[in-house]
């Protein structure tokens, strides 16, 4: 298959305001493209840019993904490790914006080959629930939020800290106390803490039975997580910490992790991802698939990466239910409950709507 164009849409999804310790999103972000080919179809891929995490703004990605598209015109589609050499020779970082490209290759690969995304990954199908995410406000509004979780059948709620550590405290205890006993809370600090913050936090959290905690404080302490995974009575899980496999290498050999978050904006798309989690399993450290504030397109993509890979025990598949006000997705995954049902046509099996696609700003390259 020879890639002839690709359409790259600046895929602005209206939010209600969703804060965690490093700003607060108004709209997600997020970068649409369709790969073209000879053959007569295309593959789809979406990301989703998150500023204050990976650096990258839905105007730098939308600029990038120009140059992308143009290196790759009159190109095969199938050699999929050479395309995404070509990105990473033009450009370093700008993992997120790849990753829409590395999704679209697998898209055409998977249609290719007739099978659903999971099955060309390997994968033969399991159980994902996923969990919900409270965003940072009071004590008391989070606590409420967490009771209409329950109510809504939410059985994971994953807590989002990291602004006070002395505050959020007292927004776990509350939050607890309103879920009750039965209901599995994680927390994600998403770098919010400095080390005596994060020492304190957990040792006085330890008592709430919390599955894990996320990125505690800013990466470039990652020198002190070792001490703190010996502190600390809950689990580490690194995210902002690990891109690449070279990152979960580093973490890992250090001892300074007992978890891994896997995220496509991170580590560039599905070609990295399998390195990390192939990193992690060798090493008995267990993965979660996350995201950013991605639509359903990029969901299911998630989803797919999550049935293939066994050592992904966590889900934190919720990005298009954290405010988005609408869903601009043909087919892809869908929500039964807090469970992910993943769509068993060829490729991602998701789609952008059309008629959505018509009110957004367009190029083809």
């Amino acid at each position: 298959m020879t890639i002839l164009h690709t359409d790259i849409y600046r895929f602005s999804i209206p939010m209600h305001p969703f804060t965690i310790a490093t700003g607060t999103m108004h709209f997600a972000q997020n970068i649409f493209i369709r790969v073209h080919t000879d053959a007569g179809v295309y593959g789809v891929g979406e990301c989703s840019a998150f500023p204050m995490i990976v650096g990258e703004t839905q105007s730098t990605c939308f600029e990038m993904a120009k140059d992308f598209a143009a290196l790759w015109k009159n190109k095969s589609a199938e050699a999929i490790e050479e395309r995404l050499q070509e990105l990473h020779s033009y450009t370093a970082f700008n993992a997120t914006i790849k990753s829409a490209f590395d999704m679209a290759l697998y898209d055409l690969a998977a249609k290719a080959a007739g099978q659903p995304l999971y099955r060309y990954l390997g994968g033969t199908g399991k159980e994902l629930e996923t969990d919900l995410t409270i965003g940072i406000d009071t004590p008391g509004n989070m606590a409420a939020k967490a009771i209409d979780f329950v109510k809504r059948g939410v059985r994971i709620i994953k807590i989002k800290l990291g602004k006070n550590a002395k505050e959020d405290v007292e927004r776990v205890k509350r939050i607890r106390e309103a879920a009750g006993p039965s209901i599995g809370l994680r927390i994600d600090a998403n770098q919010g803490w400095s080390y005596e913050d994060a020492v304190f936090a957990l040792k006085a959290m330890g008592s709430y039975n919390i599955e894990f905690c996320e990125q505690p404080m800013r990466y470039w302490d990652d020198d002190k997580l070792p001490a703190l995974v010996k502190q600390s009575p809950i689990k580490i899980m690194a995210d902002e910490s690990v891109f690449d496999h070279h990152d979960a290498q580093r973490i890992i050999a250090a001892g300074a992790c007992d978890y891994v978050n896997i995220k496509f904006a991170k580590s560039g798309g599905i070609w990295e991802a399998r390195k990390i989690h192939a990193v992690c399993r060798e090493n008995n450290i267990p993965c979660m698939m996350g995201g950013m504030l991605e639509s359903r397109v990029a969901l299911t993509a998630f989803a797919h990466f999550a049935l293939s890979h066994d050592n992904v025990v966590f889900y934190d598949m919720d990005t298009c239910m954290l405010g988005h006000k609408t869903d601009p997705v043909t087919g892809g995954v869908q929500y039964k409950g807090f469970f992910l049902e993943v769509p068993d046509t060829p490729g991602i099996g998701a789609d952008a709507d059309e008629a959505f696609l018509q009110t957004l700003e367009k190029v083809t390259i």
